[in-house]
């Protein structure tokens, strides 16, 4: 019966994780059950050390486990330049492309009112005293392009305003490969209005 418990309590540590469902918990828990001994107590270590040395950057609010992200201490990257995304996932996005050379500013989130997420719940107060600090020329709101990710991007405009700097939007267009009649009105709209000479 104890073994059957503990089981239970590892099935929802897994199910706590966004993303994963009920089978997915209980695969990840039989897959934890099967490793040997030693790689339990790794990935155990791995799991605690991450959550000691893994902190927010205290200037773009970034992952990282020194004391600035590896984005921030590089001193070829154009600090003037600040692309200001939801979540870490959509600046490993960004920096996938390798067509990006600015920094970042990591929100940790979206204005949501529904969920009662607000301007407070985000790091925005950050983002402004980096803009307030100088030498800031423009900021790229790269948030979704949902309901939530557009109002923030027109909040943070607006903050950003008053303090003379450029605030940009990323572009909105068609998928690489795909078909104009399968294209929403939306898609097609900011297409054409985010077009470009050839």
């Amino acid at each position: 019966m104890d073994s059957a418990v503990s089981f239970e309590k590892l099935t929802e540590q897994f199910r706590r994780m966004p993303g994963i469902g009920a089978k997915t918990a209980m695969r990840l828990a039989f897959y934890v059950l099967e490793l040997p001994k030693n790689e339990v107590e790794e990935l155990a270590e791995t799991i605690r050390e991450a959550g000691e040395k893994i902190h927010r950057c205290p200037v773009c609010c970034n992952l990282t486990d020194e004391e600035l992200c590896p984005v921030c201490k590089n001193v070829n990257r154009k600090h003037g330049l600040i692309c200001v995304v939801e979540n870490v996932e959509s600046l490993m996005a960004i920096e996938n492309t390798k067509e990006y050379g600015g920094v970042y500013h990591v929100l940790h989130g979206v204005i949501s009112p529904l969920d009662e997420v607000g301007p407070e719940d985000i790091t925005l107060k950050e983002l402004l005293a980096r803009v307030n600090e100088g030498g800031v020329e423009e900021v790229i709101m790269a948030t979704g392009s949902n309901v939530e990710g557009e109002l923030t991007a027109m909040y943070i405009s607006k903050m950003l305003k008053p303090l003379g700097v450029k605030v940009t939007r990323l572009a909105y267009g068609l998928p690489v490969g795909s078909d104009l009649q399968y294209a929403d009105s939306v898609t097609l709209s900011r297409a054409i209005q985010g077009r470009q000479a050839l």
